[in-house]
């Protein structure tokens, strides 16, 4: 909402006020989230996914199911405003002359982003209304003692719960599109297949969801289906890190706290999607489904590929939004800390998960390497939160003394570096003609050419 319109050289979103609302649903849906622990029997009981029978009504007793599913209702509303906003501002506001192939890669990345949203939303939300009747009214759609079916549930839920992940994570792509040239001092290498891999993404998104279901009997040649279409995700991703990979060869790279998380994400996110490619395949996924091999596959994949996209924009855009820049040493600090706790947390699951430790366990009664990498696991995760508490200190540090930032100081090429940091209230007093999609880069070199003549 903050950076989209900077990019693209728009004044504001298509729709303030249909921003103002989105936000409101936010909040409001996360209150209600929280206020939950508070209803007559606790909270939602049954898990992130919510799978029936367990949140069905005679085994999910009280109102905090029912509360979670409004408060998910709320959220959803809030998804859907804001993605039709962004849609309509990336096709309406851009500046003079950027055509698609001069948007910035992070606004293709939004782009996309915002119609998988679309498009996955109305389906959660159709299997959270079901619920709640089911809970509340006494229908059985996931009933199957009267004639539903709880299979139905997981198609509903993971045709949105796949695509949730690029949801996640596009955005994150996007920030590396845009960080890693700019600390390579380069233009990114290949920028219409990095553009044309996230639409291919979010289409093969909507073909993969059954892969989480492969342990439940689907018919074989539904399972041959979305292995493939599972495998072939791995193609345009891999496009991507190719590409980042290839942008930092030869240039003169410089190891700021925003490139480093950028690397951080390239190194964990591989590991993650390498890790995918054996789950994609049934026979495999069969021998370690709910098992701790998942659980390091999917932090790997979301928590390292989303929190360290998170920080790579964070320490990048953080100048822009508050005008003054974060602590380098602090912030390099931070990084080493999340970094090493991050491997040391979730790594050693993946031999956990070939040993066959189940996931969602609170206790175990083995010993030997079972307790070693659970060990390794605890050590790991208070490493990474003493990373995040750093960033804290970080934060207050810079609030009370950090140093200006001025308009650009990364040196970078996209147009939200043409205004002042803070920008104001209209983010721009005059918006340059966009002839490629570095803008800034062209703007330097004519004005370096009128000083040359003059």
């Amino acid at each position: 909402n903050f950076v989209v319109p900077l990019m693209i050289g728009a004044r504001d979103m298509a729709f303030p006020r249909l921003n103002a609302a989105s936000y409101w649903f936010f909040l409001f849906g996360g209150a209600g989230m929280f206020l939950s622990f508070f209803a007559s029997g606790g909270a939602a009981k049954a898990g992130w996914y919510s799978y029936p029978p367990l949140s069905e009504k005679f085994y999910s007793p009280g109102t905090g199911q029912d509360i979670w599913i409004l408060s998910l209702h709320l959220v959803a509303i809030s998804s859907v405003l804001g993605a039709i906003n962004f849609l309509c501002t990336i096709h309406n506001m851009r500046a003079a002359g950027m055509s698609w192939m001069r948007i910035p890669l992070f606004v293709w990345a939004v782009e996309i982003y915002s119609i998988l949203l679309l498009l996955a939303i109305p389906v959660i939300s159709t299997a959270l209304t079901f619920l709640l009747l089911d809970r509340q009214v006494g229908t059985h759609f996931f009933d199957p003692s009267n004639g539903g079916s709880a299979v139905l549930y997981q198609h509903l839920f993971w045709f949105f719960g796949h695509p949730e992940v690029y949801i996640i994570i596009l955005p994150a792509m996007g920030v590396l599109s845009e960080v890693i040239p700019v600390f390579s001092r380069k233009p990114i290498f290949g920028y219409k297949a990095i553009a044309f891999s996230t639409v291919a993404i979010g289409f093969y998104s909507m073909l993969v969801w059954a892969h989480h279901m492969f342990s439940v009997g689907l018919p074989n040649f539904l399972n041959v289906f979305f292995m493939l279409s599972s495998m072939v995700i791995a193609v345009p991703t891999g496009v991507k890190i190719f590409n980042w990979i290839a942008t930092t060869w030869r240039g003169n790279l410089i190891l700021d706290t925003p490139m480093l998380w950028a690397l951080g994400f390239l190194c964990v996110f591989t590991i993650g999607g390498l890790s995918g490619i054996f789950l994609a395949a049934f026979p495999v996924d069969w021998q370690v489904t709910d098992t701790y091999y998942v659980v390091a596959h999917m932090h790997y994949v979301m928590f390292g590929g989303g929190v360290f996209g998170v920080f790579a924009a964070l320490y990048y855009w953080w100048p822009k939004i508050f005008g003054r820049l974060l602590d380098e040493r602090l912030g390099k600090m931070q990084f080493w800390l999340v970094f090493i706790g991050f491997n040391l947390t979730f790594f050693p699951q993946h031999m956990l998960g070939l040993m066959g430790m189940p996931r969602r366990n609170f206790t175990y009664s083995h010993h030997g390497l079972w307790e070693t990498y659970n060990l390794m696991s605890s050590i790991g995760s208070g490493i990474m939160a003493i990373g995040f508490l750093v960033f804290a200190a970080n934060v207050v540090k810079t609030s009370r003394s950090g140093p200006r930032a001025g308009n650009d100081p990364w040196i970078a090429d996209t147009l939200e570096w043409y205004t002042t940091s803070p920008p104001p209230e209209h983010n721009f007093d005059r918006v340059p003609y966009v002839t490629s999609a570095r803008p800034l880069r062209d703007l330097r070199r004519r004005l370096a050419q009128a000083d040359a003549v003059g």
